[in-house]
């Protein structure tokens, strides 16, 4: 009995936290706005103000063109695992895909905003959870660092765990 209201109880709060909705805050500064992205038929947004293409859902998810919404599962990665799937990602018929900069990173972050800390108008399917970046940590190179989309917050974890991962590369 008790374990069943135990797993009872973890289902209602794990249903609450997928259903939370975005909070953004008036009078904050918008970090970045609809308009400095274009979403591209293909599933990836340009980013006029640094030259970048994103892809529009995390990593391991498709963007469906019909509902234009992101389907499938998003499999959290150790770096190693997040770097080969980034040198194998043919998104869009695009084969130069890779894993952002911390400072990349840091540039989709929607600073007026949590839950997540992203502009929902343009990237889909992000998790509440951290992302990775390719940059190691200074003093410790066992780690990277990664950026937490519920928080906006940065900081380093181990390059063993299991992380998210939205993919960029440099448009031409």
């Amino acid at each position: 009995m008790k374990l069943k209201l135990l797993y009872a109880l973890a289902t209602i709060s794990l249903s609450f936290n997928i259903a939370a909705a975005q909070t953004c805050y008036d009078g904050a500064d918008t970090t970045t706005p609809t308009d400095r992205f274009t979403i591209n038929a293909d599933g990836t947004v340009s980013d006029s103000e640094t030259g970048l293409m994103w892809q529009r859902c995390s990593y391991g998810q498709t963007y469906n063109t019909e509902t234009q919404l992101c389907e499938g599962s998003t499999p959290s990665l150790t770096w190693q695992e997040a770097l080969r799937g980034a040198k194998n990602d043919t998104t869009a018929d695009y084969d130069d895909w890779q894993m952002p900069n911390i400072k990349e990173l840091a540039s989709i972050l929607e600073h007026s905003c949590t839950e997540p800390s992203i502009n929902e108008n343009v990237f889909l399917g992000t998790k509440l959870q951290n992302y990775w970046s390719n940059t190691s940590g200074v003093s410790t190179m066992s780690s990277a660092w990664v950026y937490q989309f519920d928080s906006g917050l940065n900081s380093l974890h181990a390059k063993t765990s299991n992380v998210y991962l939205r993919l960029v590369r440099y448009e031409e």
